[in-house]
C-alpha cells in the first residue's frame, strides 16, 4: 500500500513542470494580449480640428485592419480592427447597420460576448467590441476596441452605411447631373405638415375631452331628476291618501283636518313637480349636447388621423432613399426605410465591359435644390480613392434610366440617400429589414459562407482546442 502511494505521488510530480509551463504561457499570453489591447485603444484617433457630426458611413479596410468613420464633412474617428481570419474572412462589400444590441452573446460560438454589437447581415456579420491581436483573427465579424465600440454604438443609428473594402479607400466629392436632387421646399412642407398634425392632435384632444365632459355632465344631471321623480311619487301618494281621508271623514272636524292635510300635500307635490321639471329640462339640455360633442370628437379624430398620415408622408419623403443599379441584372431597385418601393429595368451601354462598384452618398444639402455627393469606388482589391471619381462618372454616364422611373425618383434625394452601381447582383443577404447588401464575388467570403453552412446544418458549434478559452478571462476567445 505504501509503495503504491509513493508511486502515485512520483507519477504526479512529473506533471508539475508541465502545469507550471502552461501557467507561464497563459500568463505571458494574457500579458501580451493586454498589452496589444492597450496599444490598440491608444491608437484610436478622433478629429480635433472641428466638432464631429453624426456618423454617415464607416469604411473598414481589410488590408490595413482599420475602420474610419465619416460624417458629412469628413472623417471623425479611426480605430484598428480585427476582421475574419483565413477561411472565415469578413466579406468585402456594401452593408449597413440593420440592428443594434448593447449586450449581445453569440448564438453560434458558445455564447461569446460581443458588446455593443451592430449587425450588418442577418446571417451574423457584425461590428462589435473584442480583443485585437493585431491581425485578422475573428470568425467573420469586425472586432473593434472595446471603448471605441461603445462610443460608436452611442453615436450611430440604423441605416448607417458600412463599406468593407479589400484595400484602403475613402469618399471623394463628386458632382454630376445624373445624381439625384432634393425636392424644393420639402423641409418646409414636412415642418408645415408636422405643425398641422400637432394642431389637429390638440383639437382632437380638446374635442375628446369635451365629449367626455358632456357625457359626464349628462350622467350627473340624471341624479337630481331621479331624486325628484322619487319625491314626486311620494307626494302624489300623499295627495291620494289625503283625498281618501277627506272622502272617508265622518265629521266636519275630521273633514276639515283632512282638507288641510290635502292642501299641504298638493302644495308639496306642486313644488316637487317644479323641481322635477327644472331638473329634467337641465338633463335634456345636457343629453342634447352629448351627441354633437361625440360627433365633433369623431370628426376631430378623423382630422387628426389624416393630418398625422400627411405628416408621416412628408417626413417619409425626407427619409434617405437607396437606389441600386446592377449591370448583371440590368435593373434598378429602390428602397426607403428598409422597404422596397420601386424596381425598374435600365440599359447599361457596353454591358459586356465592367462598370465597377461605386457607392454614391448624399452627404448634405447644398442649397434648397442641390445636394453635395461623395463616392467610394471598389474594384476588388484594386480600388484607389485618388482615382475614384473618373471611373464613377463614367459609370453614371453609361446608364440609361427610363423617363417614368426618373420622374418617380425626381426630388427623392435627401441627406444619407445613396446610389450604388455595381457589376454584382444583389446579395441573398438583402431581405426584410435590410438595406441593399452587395458582396464582392471576387473576394474571399469564408465568414459568411460558414454562417450559411451552419444555418443549413443546424449543428451546434464545437470548440476546438485552439479556440479553448484561457482560464484567466473570457476576452481571448475567438469569434
Amino acid at each position: 500500500m505504501m509503495s503504491r502511494v509513493v508511486k502515485e505521488q512520483r507519477g504526479q510530480t512529473w506533471l508539475r513542470p508541465l502545469r507550471l509551463a502552461v501557467l507561464s504561457v497563459a500568463v505571458i499570453a494574457a500579458s501580451d494580449h493586454a498589452a496589444a489591447s492597450g496599444r490598440n485603444e491608444r491608437s484610436v484617433v478622433s478629429v480635433e480640428s472641428r466638432a464631429a457630426g453624426e456618423p454617415i458611413m464607416a469604411i473598414v479596410s481589410l488590408r490595413s485592419q482599420r475602420i474610419t468613420v465619416y460624417d458629412a464633412d469628413g472623417w471623425i474617428l479611426q480605430a484598428p480592427v480585427s476582421s475574419g481570419q483565413k477561411g472565415r474572412e469578413t466579406p468585402a462589400g456594401i452593408f449597413s447597420v440593420i440592428a443594434k444590441e448593447e449586450e449581445h452573446y453569440s448564438n453560434l460560438y458558445d455564447d461569446a460576448f460581443m458588446p455593443h454589437m451592430q449587425r450588418i447581415t442577418w446571417s451574423g456579420i457584425a461590428l462589435h467590441g473584442g480583443p485585437l491581436p493585431g491581425y485578422a483573427a475573428s470568425h467573420g465579424c469586425i472586432r473593434m476596441p472595446y471603448d471605441f465600440a461603445e462610443r460608436l454604438f452611442g453615436e450611430t443609428r440604423r441605416g448607417m452605411r458600412v463599406i468593407v473594402a479589400p484595400s484602403d479607400v475613402a469618399p471623394v466629392d463628386i458632382a454630376h447631373p445624373a445624381l439625384f436632387r432634393p425636392k424644393a421646399g420639402a423641409d418646409a412642407v414636412a415642418a408645415a405638415r408636422a405643425a398641422e398634425a400637432a394642431e389637429a392632435t390638440r383639437k382632437a384632444d380638446e374635442a375628446k375631452l369635451a365629449a367626455v365632459t358632456a357625457s359626464r355632465e349628462a350622467a350627473r344631471a340624471m341624479t337630481p331628476v331621479r331624486a325628484a321623480e322619487h319625491l314626486k311619487q311620494r307626494t302624489e301618494a300623499q295627495v291620494a291618501a289625503a283625498e281618501r281621508a277627506v272622502a272617508s271623514a265622518n265629521s266636519d272636524e275630521a273633514k276639515e283636518r283632512a282638507e288641510d292635510a290635502k292642501a299641504k300635500a298638493v302644495t308639496q307635490a306642486a313644488q316637487v313637480e317644479a323641481q322635477w321639471a327644472t331638473a329634467n329640462a337641465d338633463l335634456q339640455a345636457k343629453l342634447a349636447a352629448v351627441e354633437p360633442a361625440r360627433d365633433a370628437a369623431t370628426a376631430a379624430e378623423a382630422a387628426r388621423a389624416t393630418a398625422a398620415d400627411a405628416a408621416r408622408e412628408a417626413a417619409r419623403a425626407l427619409e434617405p432613399v437607396s437606389v441600386f443599379i446592377s449591370s448583371k441584372t440590368q435593373r434598378l431597385y429602390v428602397r426607403q426605410a428598409f422597404q422596397p418601393i420601386l424596381e425598374s429595368p435600365v440599359t447599361i451601354r457596353d454591358a459586356d465591359r465592367p462598370i465597377g462598384t461605386h457607392v454614391f452618398t448624399a452627404m448634405a444639402r447644398a442649397g434648397d435644390v442641390d445636394m453635395r455627393w461623395s463616392v467610394v469606388s471598389l474594384q476588388g482589391g484594386h480600388s484607389d480613392g485618388a482615382t475614384s471619381s473618373p471611373g464613377a462618372k463614367e459609370a453614371l454616364e453609361r446608364i440609361d434610366i427610363p423617363q417614368d422611373t426618373l420622374d418617380r425618383l425626381a426630388g427623392m434625394a435627401s441627406p444619407r440617400s445613396s446610389l450604388i452601381i455595381s457589376d454584382e447582383a444583389l446579395s441573398a443577404e438583402t431581405g426584410k429589414g435590410t438595406e441593399f447588401v452587395v458582396i464582392m464575388s471576387d473576394e474571399p467570403q469564408g465568414g459568411i459562407a460558414f454562417r450559411r453552412h451552419h444555418a443549413e446544418s443546424g449543428l451546434r458549434y464545437e470548440r476546438r482546442w485552439r479556440d479553448w478559452r484561457w482560464p484567466f478571462g473570457g476576452q481571448y476567445s475567438r469569434w
